[in-house]
């Protein structure tokens, strides 16, 4: 007897590794229905989809198998150079050597749900993670390099295990003794540095959210404090708050 439509889609939702879905479409590949071939054809799409992402986070891990013999690897990144409010944050991820967490890339080419669902991910499998950030006072202070800078170390400093190779994204970061490898792009190039990435991203817009309750009419639940139209709107408007980086809003105000 024939299995049921139902019963052939709840398997193809099941089917979630290469070698289930060959052995999904050995099952049903003779069923001479319409239905279950158009079925068929949708496991073939998803496992084509699904080994070319097997393919791109393997590209991914080259860094990772260059420096393993050094020991831990950790990704670096941050978040928040550029916007005029809130304030910078870096992350810092250790993932294990066996990580095989898909969909790992730069932060800014995946959707907000995605992220979401990736820091979660993230945080449950990762060996240590840290997170450090410099506010607006100390951005105006030092500039944003430097305030990025000490942000970094923060986030290093958080980790509960000492990272032997630094995996960072474009910079060299002072003050550190640990070998660096920086690598444009690279959180489109290192899983760990897109960890990072995906990490201090979630982690600031996270902020920026909850920023809004407190600091309300700049939009900053919806443009994270970089500088929309609307933004800068409410900036001549309102004035700045705590939040604004003055060495950044003068353009836009007088100071």
């Amino acid at each position: 007897m024939s299995e049921s439509m139902k019963s052939i889609k709840e398997k193809l939702a099941l089917a979630q590794s290469v070698e289930e879905l060959l052995a999904f479409r050995t099952q049903f590949e003779t069923d001479d229905r319409k239905s279950v071939q158009a079925i068929v054809l949708s496991a073939d799409k998803k496992r084509k989809a699904l080994e070319a992402e097997l393919a791109r986070i393997n590209e991914m891990k080259k860094y990772e198998r260059e420096y393993a013999a050094f020991g831990a690897i950790c990704g670096i990144d941050e978040v928040g150079r550029g916007p005029l409010a809130g304030p910078v944050v870096a992350a810092a991820v250790i993932l294990p050597k066996d990580c095989n967490i898909l969909y790992l890339n730069d932060s800014k080419k995946l959707t907000e749900k995605k992220r979401e669902e990736l820091y979660d991910i993230i945080l449950r499998e990762c060996i240590a993670y840290g997170i450090g950030m410099r506010d607006a006072a100390r951005i105006d202070e030092i500039n944003i390099l430097q305030a990025t800078y000490e942000a970094m170390r923060d986030a290093v400093a958080a980790l509960d295990v000492l990272p032997d190779v630094l995996l960072n994204d474009a910079v060299t970061i002072p003050g550190l003794s640990m070998k660096q490898v920086p690598i444009v792009k690279g959180d489109a190039k290192s899983i760990s540095i897109a960890a990072a990435s995906i990490v201090a991203k979630v982690t600031r817009d996270r902020m920026m959210v909850l920023y809004e309750e407190e600091f309300p009419g700049y939009g900053f639940a919806s443009n994270k404090g970089y500088g929309s139209a609307a933004h800068i709107q409410a900036l001549k408007e309102l004035g700045p708050t705590i939040l604004h980086r003055r060495s950044f809003i003068g353009n836009f105000i007088e100071i």
